[in-house]
């Protein structure tokens, strides 16, 4: 053995691990905070610094690792991790240069947006939350935790919990909707999803909330853009579901593009460790999204150093691709514009990460080839995500009990989504391997059957414009347009629709007509379509209509003449399947939406918890009133509430009661509501109790979510749904930012949705 060869094995040795085969043996090394610190004292700033690093894989591909540039700069020790590589393959070579070529042999984290789902792919978040089921979101969490790590992934950048009641927002889709109370339940469950209290094992990845803060309140919905909010509402209404998340032991956090209080959030001292670290106690490491750094410069924060010291004075610890740290720190940290206590505190707690990982104890425990041949889409994954798609979806309008539909006679499938299975995992489903999906014509005629006749027919393209449907079809989303006319298509269309029973028409948003930087203005479905649906609509056979969407959409023409609506969002890999499984009545519909559908887009910024005026509109018909605060052409209340969400099934709500009507600070109320299923059908309903604080010393919302039961009734039965309501569940924060509950009256509702006027009152006494 020569001499390097032994240099090498020592060098293995003194971090835990020696090299056999490319497969280093598990052993025993020093406590987490010994062993980091030892680590940090053996480093050159510049080996610091690169830990700060987060580049993406770049031009490495199998067989060309050792050759490109980002390569180059882990042999030297600039490069605490990488994104956007995928394959264990590939995610093994580079972390070979990182253990075997780097003089630390520090091992980098790899991390991906596995955002709802991995190969196997899952609804998108908002159809998630549509599911009201915290046992499948944390499942789908899970799955998807086990599938990357199985290929390599450490690290997600997920959950997205940011709060959003604006539509017009793309990002809509990646989020939990509207309300804070959810959105916190959700975010808690992604996480333990994903991190399963345990990192130290194989099937499990470091989770990253974002983004870091009220990215969701984007001016106008215009994405990247400025957020300006009192602090009394971020505390109450946007902050809730980030600190959930903490609380949770979210090992990353994730900063936002937009600013906070005139500072970027990528720069913003307030945000990063007055509320994130001090307030709340966050333990993990905050990484900037992509070029979040130097966009601080368009902000007008200054120059590359100047932002880049910003970053590092606010509490950022790792700089996601624009090297902004990279290239100034080292002439920051000469010129006191920043501290080595604050870059050693930094990449301390990204080593803490690492050591969490067990990456020091095993750098390639990530990288099991068997893993990555049995644990990825497979069947029994497959099958989950087919459940838990039905789940997601939400029944909108039902008229006379058109679906189900029956297993037989003649059925049209219309629409440019009908047979789109590219499109069903929906955007950021980077992962997912789209020629695997299966399209709703596919679902539709394996759950159908022989016994019925399915047609098909594309009748329109996604819209008119050629080049809005490029952009609308990106990263391989393609709807193959048809270079047929528009009066050709529908002649197609119409001609099958009057060969058949039932017509179901596929039709709505394509995957990245919604997501990132797909800000609309108009939140009607196409004009293409809607022209398509009007035609089919006056052959007179009754029509399904199956909507793709990634957001609320504007349907009030379409909830007035078509008689079904079934809203799918993109449902995942096996959406057809799921979705046929709901239109056939193999599958109840149970979803709820947690985002307000308005009735125009002058109602935008629209939301269940709103607060009243002084002169709130004071007849429930929604006619005008002057001088009361309304619009002169449209109602003020949505097309459909927060919670709403129809079933096969028909529920019903009586004797709701309350333990007490009077109570202290240390006694809790027992809700309880008995809830029948007076309908045909075995069903789920969603519980919902909301509370309204009469009177504060500041202005309160009208109602507010405070607890929610996903519950199973068999046809005829009836069960007795109960909750307890503690203090903890009447607390907000004042103007002074003091978390308090104040005595008075209190009113509870309990029914289907947010809606619901069925309430009792109780009195809050010191």
């Amino acid at each position: 053995m020569n001499i390097k060869v032994i240099v090498l094995l020592i060098g293995f040795s003194v971090f835990g691990y020696s090299q056999k085969k490319d497969k280093p043996k598990t052993v025993n090394i020093k406590p987490k905070t010994e062993f980091v610190a030892d680590l940090i004292a053996k480093m050159t700033i510049e080996e610091k610094i690169g830990q700060l690093n987060l580049p993406t894989s770049g031009d490495i591909t199998t067989g060309q690792a050792n050759s490109s540039d980002v390569a180059k700069n882990i042999e030297e020790g600039k490069v605490g991790g990488l994104f956007n590589i995928k394959s264990v393959k590939k995610i093994k070579e580079v972390q070979k240069i990182a253990v075997e070529k780097s003089r630390l042999k520090i091992p980098l984290l790899f991390g991906m947006d596995v955002i709802h789902g991995y190969e196997t792919t899952f609804p998108i978040p908002l159809g998630l939350s549509s599911t009201w089921d915290m046992d499948l979101i944390e499942r789908s969490a899970q799955i998807a935790a086990q599938e990357a790590s199985a290929d390599g992934i450490n690290w997600t950048f997920s959950p997205m919990v940011d709060v959003s009641r604006d539509p017009r927002w793309g990002r809509v889709s990646e989020g939990s909707g509207e309300d804070p109370f959810l959105g916190g339940k959700i975010a808690e469950a992604m996480v333990k999803g994903y991190q399963q209290e345990d990192l130290s094992k194989n099937n499990t990845i470091l989770s990253c909330v974002k983004h870091f803060a009220l990215y969701g309140a984007s001016e106008a919905g215009r994405d990247y853009n400025t957020v300006d909010m009192s602090r009394i509402r971020m505390y109450n209404d946007y902050f809730p579901p980030y600190k959930a998340a903490v609380d949770a032991g979210v090992g990353s956090v994730m900063a936002a593009f937009n600013e906070v209080d005139g500072i970027p959030a990528t720069g913003n001292k307030w945000l990063m460790t007055d509320v994130l670290r001090n307030q709340w106690g966050f333990k993990g490491f905050v990484v900037t999204d992509y070029t979040g750094i130097n966009e601080m410069v368009d902000h007008g924060m200054g120059d590359l150093q100047a932002v880049s010291a910003l970053a590092m004075n606010a509490g950022i610890e790792m700089d996601m691709v624009g090297e902004g740290f990279l290239k100034t720190l080292k002439k920051s940290l000469a010129e006191k514009k920043v501290s080595i206590e604050q870059i050693d505190n930094a990449v301390r707690l990204i080593l803490n990460a690492k050591y969490d990982l067990g990456l020091f104890h095993d750098p390639y425990k990530y990288c099991d080839e068997n893993r990555a041949k049995t644990e990825v889409f497979t069947k029994s994954n497959r099958a989950e995500a087919r459940t838990i798609a039905t789940q997601s979806l939400v029944l909108l309008k039902n008229k006379n009990q058109l679906l189900p539909l029956r297993k037989s006679g003649t059925i049209a499938v219309i629409g440019p989504l009908a047979d789109a299975k590219e499109n069903m995992a929906g955007t950021w489903s980077v992962a997912t391997n789209m020629q695997k999906s299966i399209s709703l014509i596919a679902g539709i005629r394996e759950v159908a059957g022989s016994s019925a006749k399915v047609l098909y027919a594309k009748g329109s393209n996604l819209v008119y414009d050629a080049a809005f449907e490029e952009r609308a079809t990106m990263f391989g989303k393609t709807l193959n347009r048809d270079s047929r006319t528009a009066a050709e298509l529908l002649e197609e269309a119409v001609k099958i629709a009057n060969q058949s029973d039932i017509i179901v028409a596929a039709l709505g948003e394509s995957a990245e007509l919604s997501g990132e930087s797909s800000s609309r203005t108009n939140l009607e479905i196409p004009q293409a379509q809607k022209d398509l649906l009007e035609a089919l609509l006056k052959t007179g056979k009754p029509v399904v209509l199956v909507l793709f969407t990634g957001r609320p959409l504007v349907l009030v023409q379409e909830n007035e003449n078509v008689p079904a609506i079934l809203n799918t969002w993109f449902a995942g890999s096996e959406a057809g399947s799921a979705i046929a499984d709901v239109l056939f009545g193999n599958v109840n519909p149970s979803g709820k939406l947690t985002a307000t559908f308005p009735r125009s887009v002058g109602q935008v910024p629209i939301y269940y918890n709103q607060k009243n005026t002084g002169r709130p509109l004071l007849n429930k018909e929604g006619k005008f009133e002057k001088f009361r605060s309304n619009y002169i052409d449209e109602r003020n209340e949505p097309l459909y509430h927060f919670g709403y969400g129809l079933s096969y099934t028909n529920f019903k709500y009586t004797n709701l009661k309350i333990s007490n009507n009077k109570v202290n600070f240390d006694e809790k109320i027992k809700v309880s509501v008995e809830v029948e299923n007076t309908g045909n059908f075995n069903g789920k309903e969603v519980v919902q109790l909301y509370i309204r604080d009469l009177v504060g010393s500041v202005t309160r919302p009208i109602k507010e979510l405070k607890g929610f039961q996903k519950i199973f009734i068999k046809k005829g039965e009836k069960t007795t749904v109960t909750f307890d309501i503690g203090v903890e569940d009447l607390k907000f924060y004042n103007s002074n930012l003091q978390f308090v509950a104040e005595p008075g009256l209190f009113e509870i509702f309990v029914g289907t949705d947010s809606n619901t006027e069925n309430k009792v009152e109780f009195e809050l006494v010191k």
